[in-house]
């Protein structure tokens, strides 16, 4: 019976992932619409969406310190939690001036702590074969929900800001009726792990863990801050949108977002077939290298700008789930839980630093030309990390 609801379940998880994530960078879509109409100060982009991963970095350690997933049963906690991501979120409409636009965009973070991680949960529970695909497939709907808001403004370019807001909170709420009536834990449950501070010590003394955790705090510096920035990036490239049509860059940076889930899929086959140490280091290569080669293209020739934007897409997610597999496999199965959240603590973290440097150097700079090039030692150093981990036999 397992068996044959498995990949029904599979698909219910993820659709709610994606509908729920598409509050993460609803007012990170909208943000130079958004400060101007509401008298923003100057940098209030970057706190829109560090506003979001404070948040998320929040909720995560004070639910995994309670171990609120065994108080709460999971797809109630998504459910809640999908519906105050999607009501913090909406709460934006009231406008309620820049501290009050940071407080909703916390609570919106703090609330998708406790779909995310569940939902990764929630997946588990129904695969004991095929497990890392199955992970594969729900950060392949995160990558998807994070990129819809881009979507939302594309096809509602020149219509007030609102409408992006209003459809990622209407999308949460269809997501917490998903989660609710839908989707139930199966068979094979996670055994009881929680966040234990004092164990902390133990981690950092574990070589390999700590290898790990360089190589996701690579692959972090650089994840958000692309995502984050990117739309800023195409429009003012001058072989990008700088001059196009209104609403295309906005569907340019939903292409380069979503085409992650291909990113995703693969991350997981190649991980079983050459090992996460590889497969994560070879990721990372690769969207290091697209760090770098994106300046160069800042001018044209469009079509080539594209295709490394569109390659940059794919690796620089892809290879996002194997980081929380490899922590698992080279932790002591009782520090299994505070590895995690303290990979996810100092990771989503370090995002605070890159999302809030990106417009600092593109205004020193006086160009978004060479920013991402400032992402690539973040990926290299990953790489490097994850090769020196020992092979395990």
């Amino acid at each position: 019976m397992a068996q044959e609801n498995r990949w029904r379940f599979l698909g219910w998880v993820c659709l709610a992932v994606v509908l729920s994530l598409s509050s993460w960078f609803s007012a990170t879509a909208i943000a130079p619409e958004m400060s101007a109409a509401l008298a923003f100060p100057q940098g209030s982009s970057a706190w829109l969406t560090n506003g979001v991963q404070i948040g998320f970095v929040t909720g995560a350690l004070l639910s995994s310190l309670v171990n609120l997933p065994d108080i709460v049963r999971m797809n109630r906690l998504a459910a809640a939690s999908a519906a105050l991501a999607g009501l913090a979120n909406a709460a934006l409409l009231l406008e309620p001036g820049f501290a009050g636009a940071i407080v909703c965009r916390f609570l919106t973070g703090f609330a998708l702590a406790g779909v995310y991680p569940p939902a990764m949960k929630l997946a588990a529970t129904w695969f004991q074969q095929g497990r890392g695909l199955a992970l594969g497939f729900v950060i392949a709907a995160l990558t998807a929900g994070s990129s819809l808001p881009h979507l939302f403004r594309g096809l509602t370019s020149g219509l007030n800001w609102q409408l992006v807001v209003l459809f990622s909170s209407l999308s949460a709420c269809v997501a917490t009726a998903i989660f609710l009536f839908r989707i139930e834990e199966g068979p094979y449950p996670f055994a009881r792990a929680i966040f234990d501070p004092r164990q902390i010590g133990q981690i950092i003394r574990n070589r390999d863990l700590m290898l790990v955790n360089a190589g996701y705090l690579g692959h972090m510096w650089e994840l958000y801050a692309l995502w984050a920035w990117l739309l800023a990036f195409l429009k003012a490239a001058p072989a990008g949108f700088s001059t196009g049509p209104a609403g295309a860059g906005s569907l340019a940076t939903f292409a380069a977002l979503s085409v992650g889930v291909i990113g995703c899929i693969a991350g997981g086959l190649l991980s079983d077939r050459f090992g996460r140490a590889r497969t994560t280091a070879g990721f990372m290569l690769a969207s290091g290298a697209c760090a770098l080669l994106v300046g160069f293209l800042f001018n044209g020739p469009f079509w080539l700008l594209m295709i490394v934007v569109l390659i940059w897409g794919i690796t620089v997610i892809g290879d996002s789930a194997q980081f929380s597999a490899a922590a698992t496999e080279v932790s002591e199965r009782h520090l299994v839980g505070t590895a995690l959240s303290f990979q996810m603590g100092i990771g989503f973290a370090l995002t605070v630093v890159s999302i809030w440097l990106m417009p600092k150097l593109a205004s020193l700079l006086g160009s978004w030309q060479w920013c991402f090039a400032f992402l690539a030692p973040g990926p290299f150093l990953g790489a490097w990390a994850m090769l020196k981990i020992k092979p395990r036999g």
